[in-house]
């Protein structure tokens, strides 16, 4: 192992696996520093988002769904089946598999690229240097690197009023490892990770209460797509209590009571188990020496400009470590940035054109404004609303509930926020990615052929919308 290289970086996560790849490509002689160890007890890379994130809890969402297809839809089809049983063994054995199949990816990736994989812990000193710290026996390292780039990522958080207990409450990591569905689920937080969690096991047979502090739900989605969202979900049995703040809980034998307050007074819950999903917070606290010249913010984000740039020379941080949205494309763009930037190229991530989603079913994804922050801003605008219900593809799949939803600038027609909730949501919005990072105007997007039938027919509906000009569904006329 050497001990200079022209970049280390600290995080095998997607922020710091693509930022280590990219700057191989770029001929930095680049390591990267990764402790996590695997539930099958090896080195892995690929962070929280591949192995107890992003990857495991779609697999389990894909299987949950399957079977809840099976069991209450498939008949509509003409598709009869005996009754769906669940194999959790399997369910689980599955997801591990995909898991391994992609962190192993990154591995090869890694030797290909010729990236140095360093299993362990990393610490950030001054002048560039990086305390190296293997998992395996071994003694402790001083490293140099004319370049640091931070990618350690986040930790979901944890509440005093419902502390970790073995597998009776869990966090995000432990509700992907049920080996049994629980009759009574609880969740603490109704935000992207409780609302997928709870939709895993509603769908296997659980009954699920969702506790929500704040009043409002989803509240950085556009409203008229949350208020569906709360319908939809509330059909499929989430049953989602907005203003619901934990004050405490207690564990009596297997099961675990829950007190809350909300508008109408105190309230307690029992539950077979209950998952803590209330945020992350970034994973700053042992990344930094005192004098490694990295500020914090007060929520303990790293401060970076808008190339990501701490205010360390030489010294780059991205990811959940950052501003923005936690969310691995985001950081996964991040770390390409920061390579390309490194080697002298002049790049920049359009924070404006990220897009979220929420993998439940119907999905809910969005990109730009939303109608509320441009209304609330003055602007003159216009919106273009169709639902699936209006699609002939969505009603063939008999997965027509949900909408699509352009927001755009009056004066310019420029496309400045999509929003849907429907089948495929995930892939539908990136049309309005491309269409911002193009600076397409709606018209452009009413001038396009779609193809028939498609789930993308219904963007091209809204897009006439905005204009009343859409084909496939009545419009009545806004006062002016």
């Amino acid at each position: 192992m050497s001990d200079k290289y022209d970049v280390i970086v600290i995080g095998g996560g997607p922020g710091g696996y693509a930022a280590a790849i990219r700057c191989a490509q770029l001929g930095l002689n680049t390591a990267c520093i990764e402790k996590r160890i695997n539930k099958q007890g090896k080195p892995a890379l690929g962070g929280t988002c591949l192995n107890v994130g992003c990857i495991p809890s779609k697999a389990l969402l894909d299987s949950s769904w399957k079977y809840y297809e099976a069991k209450n839809k498939l008949a509509n089809h003409g598709v009869v089946v005996n009754a769906p049983k669940i194999d959790m063994k399997q369910m689980q054995q599955r997801k591990d598999e995909v898991v391994l199949k992609l962190t192993g990816g990154i591995g090869a990736l890694f030797q290909a690229n010729k990236v140095t994989w360093l299993q362990g812990s990393g610490k950030l000193l001054s002048g560039k240097q990086v305390e190296f710290t293997p998992n395996e026996k071994g003694d402790t390292e001083t490293l140099q690197a004319e370049h640091v780039i931070l990618a350690a990522g986040s930790v979901p958080i944890e509440i005093g009023v419902a502390p970790l207990q073995d597998d009776l409450v869990v966090d995000s990591t432990g509700a992907l490892e049920f080996t049994s569905v629980p009759k009574r689920l609880g969740v603490i937080g109704a935000g992207v990770i409780g609302l997928e969690l709870g939709s895993v096991w509603a769908r296997l047979g659980a009954e699920v209460v969702v506790l929500e502090a704040v009043d409002k739900f989803l509240p950085n989605v556009d409203t008229q797509i949350s208020k569906e969202a709360f319908k939809l979900f509330g059909k499929q049995g989430l049953d989602i209590r907005l203003g619901a703040r934990v004050t405490g809980s207690e564990a009596k034998g297997k099961k675990i009571t829950v007190s809350y307050e909300d508008g109408n007074g105190e309230h307690s819950e029992t539950f077979d188990k209950l998952i803590v999903a209330v945020g992350r917070r970034p994973m700053t606290g042992d990344l930094l020496s005192q004098d490694a010249g990295v500020s914090l913010d007060e929520r303990n984000f790293i401060y970076v400009d808008s190339q990501c740039r701490t205010d360390a020379p030489g010294v780059y941080a991205i990811g959940d470590l950052v501003r923005g949205p936690a969310l691995a494309h985001k950081a996964l763009e991040e770390g390409v940035m920061v390579a390309e930037v490194i080697a002298g190229e002049h790049t920049q991530v359009n924070y404006d054109t990220i897009a979220a989603v929420i993998y439940t079913h119907p999905e809910v994804a969005w990109v730009g404004k939303t109608e509320d922050e441009v209304k609330a801003s003055g602007e003159a605008y216009k919106t273009g609303v169709v639902p699936f219900a209006a699609n002939g593809r969505a009603l063939a799949a008999d997965d027509a509930d949900g909408m699509v939803k352009f927001v755009v600038d009056e004066k310019t027609d420029r496309v400045i926020g999509m929003h849907v909730i429907g089948p495929q949501a995930s892939e539908l919005v990136q049309q309005g990615v491309i269409a911002m990072e193009f600076g397409s105007t709606i018209e452009d997007l009413q001038l396009m052929v779609f193809s028939h039938p498609a789930l993308s027919e219904t963007v091209h509906e809204a897009a006439l919308a905005a204009d009343y000009r859409a084909i496939h569904v009545a419009q009545r006329r806004r006062k002016k």
